[in-house]
């Protein structure tokens, strides 16, 4: 594979820290969500898992969609990133990338959802490791 670029990012803290990319386009303050104990005053890395996944997957699917002579223009992607124990003393995550295709077709969206999903990074990064679910909302 031949890389194009590479994103860097330094994290002080962890969970409850401050998150900035090399370039300083990013800085984030990190506080875990209420539900996992923390204030919530920060984001978390699962929302910017969230966020990453969501524009790389509709990157994905409007470079799809394109090649497939359908104008995904309208295109929305709604990402839910879940963490939980995996019961083996860890956590996991599990994504559901909920996709609006107004003017689509259900038989053409569903098509090019999963045509997107062989060419997303992320699709093909986390395929086979999390459970990633795909729903066409219509």
């Amino acid at each position: 594979m031949k890389i194009l670029y590479t994103a860097e990012a330094t994290v002080q803290g962890g969970r409850e820290g401050e998150a900035r990319s090399s370039d300083g386009n990013l800085v984030v303050k990190l506080n875990p969500p209420k539900e996992m104990g923390g204030s919530g005053e920060g984001t978390n890395p699962e929302q910017l898992f969230a966020v990453g996944y969501a524009a790389c997957f509709q990157s994905a699917l409007m470079r799809v969609a394109q090649r497939e002579n359908v104008d995904a223009s309208q295109s929305t992607i709604t990402s839910r990133v879940g963490i939980g124990p995996n019961g083996q003393g860890g956590f996991g995550l599990e994504v559901e990338l909920r996709v609006s295709l107004p003017g689509i077709d259900s038989a053409t969206g569903e098509k090019i959802l999963e045509l997107a999903h062989q060419v997303c990074p992320y699709s093909n990064a986390t395929r086979g490791n999390i459970p990633v679910k795909l729903t066409l909302e219509q």
